[in-house]
């Protein structure tokens, strides 16, 4: 296990491989653990780093630190102390507003992200994520397969109030228009099958600008990254891929992608 402190508080995180640094950021159920096999696809040609946010899997809890600015605070604060310049991130969820909510604050330090399950409006976001216990969420959300355990058992160990507290001020956040007001590379990821976060609004998807794209996981719920696990790091890699100036849009082109992929 890996840990720094910061803030005279632990931050807790792993780190796979080397090259360019990519930075994993877990959702509202979970750790940084159920990231790992997204971790080890990317370590083949990257540095692959997963933190637990404040309150969550083996970070300290301390109801302080967890709403959205100091989640912030924290993703810049680690990526300063550990000297890492641009970045590419992979958030989902919680993770997927704070990569995009970091990114506006911060252009210069991210390369590329890739949001999984980030809700256009919090109207999209189901209530019962506002109401569960961690242990709920869990049972609710995650099937009882492999690939879910590390999600499943990581789960308890979370502070409810991090969860609350990330959603009490979404609204003064502006969310809304926040993937349109960043002109980096934007990958936006969603199972259609989510029960939390609300597909509905993604119809304007086909009026998206070039550095804007939009993927539905037709057989994925809110874990694509454990439905499919397959199919969700090959997209990874070949967004990772992109050279910096080309659109994500070019992702769609790939029908031999598309095919080989299910």
């Amino acid at each position: 296990m890996s840990a720094i402190i910061l803030e005279d508080d632990i931050v807790h995180y792993e780190v796979l491989g080397r090259g360019r640094p990519i930075i994993f950021l877990h959702g509202w159920v979970g750790s940084w653990r159920y990231w790992i096999p997204s971790m080890q696809a990317a370590s083949v040609s990257y540095r692959a780093y997963a933190l637990d946010l404040w309150g969550f899997g083996e970070s300290a809890k301390n109801s302080s630190r967890y709403f959205l600015s100091q989640q912030l605070g924290l993703l810049k604060s680690f990526l300063d102390e550990l000297g890492i310049g641009k970045v590419a991130i992979v958030g989902h969820g919680l993770g997927a507003i704070v990569s995009l909510m970091f990114a506006e604050e911060n252009p210069q330090q991210v390369d590329r992200i890739m949001a999984v399950g980030f809700p256009l409006d919090r109207k999209q976001i189901n209530p019962r994520l506002f109401q569960s216990s961690p242990e709920d969420l869990a049972s609710w959300l995650l099937g009882s397969t492999p690939e879910s355990e590390a999600a499943r058992i990581e789960a308890p160990k979370a502070d409810q109030d991090a969860i609350f507290h990330s959603l009490e001020r979404l609204d003064e956040a502006d969310i809304t228009e926040l993937p349109l007001r960043l002109s980096i590379p934007c990958l936006l990821v969603h199972g259609q099958n989510d029960p939390v976060i609300s597909v509905a609004g993604y119809d304007r998807a086909v009026a998206l600008p070039p550095h804007l794209h939009f993927i539905p996981f037709d057989d994925s719920g809110h874990f694509p990254m454990l439905d499919t696990p397959n199919k969700f790091n090959r997209l990874m890699t070949d967004f990772m891929a992109l050279p910096g100036d080309e659109s994500p849009h070019k992702l769609a082109l790939k029908e031999e992608w598309k095919r080989r992929i299910r």
